[in-house]
């Protein structure tokens, strides 16, 4: 498959068989998830595997969100680690550096046959607390991962056309 018919295919699993996801594959997403670039380098993204049972109960009292899947990552960086942007204080390249380190896990996961959602439904600071994360360490999302049950189906389908989102200035 093509990176053009993966990225049309690809759709929010919001239903997972319990069936578990082999080790293999999973080692084989996260090493892809680690090649992924960030902000000069500094590679400031951290990815939690919760799959015991007392992690996913955590994940799970966090967000509905969850959908029965056998895996769940929790991305986060180090504030210590970004890149800061130069003038406006406080802003750094930490949610950037997790989303492109994710986005990488999606199409990984995509390639082995495993779905995916990216969730952002559940409250960060209570993350970080629940799973007691180090003071410098910043919960940016959830992606739970594992094979995907045949319902539901994909529910964004409609995509607004190019006109709507691109601006050439």
């Amino acid at each position: 498959m093509t990176f053009e018919e993966m990225a049309r295919a690809r759709y929010s699993v919001k239903g997972f068989k319990s069936t578990p996801v082999e080790e293999e594959k999973l080692n084989k997403i996260l090493e892809i998830a680690g090649v992924a670039p960030t902000a000069r380098n500094k590679q400031s993204f951290r990815i939690y595997v919760l799959k015991s049972e007392e992690a996913l109960q955590k994940a799970n009292s966090l967000t509905r969100c969850v959908y029965g899947a056998p895996v769940c990552l929790m991305f986060t960086y180090n504030i210590e680690e970004t890149y800061p942007y130069i003038e406006d204080q406080g802003l750094s390249s930490g949610d950037e550096d997790c989303s492109i380190a994710a986005t990488h896990v999606m199409f990984a996961a995509m390639e082995q046959g495993l779905g995916t959602c990216w969730v952002n439904a559940f409250t960060p600071s209570k993350a970080k607390a629940l799973f007691d994360l180090p003071e410098n360490e910043y919960v940016v999302l959830l992606m739970p991962v594992g094979y995907a049950d045949a319902e539901p189906k994909p529910t964004h389908t409609t995509k607004k056309p190019l006109e709507e989102i691109v601006r050439f200035l």
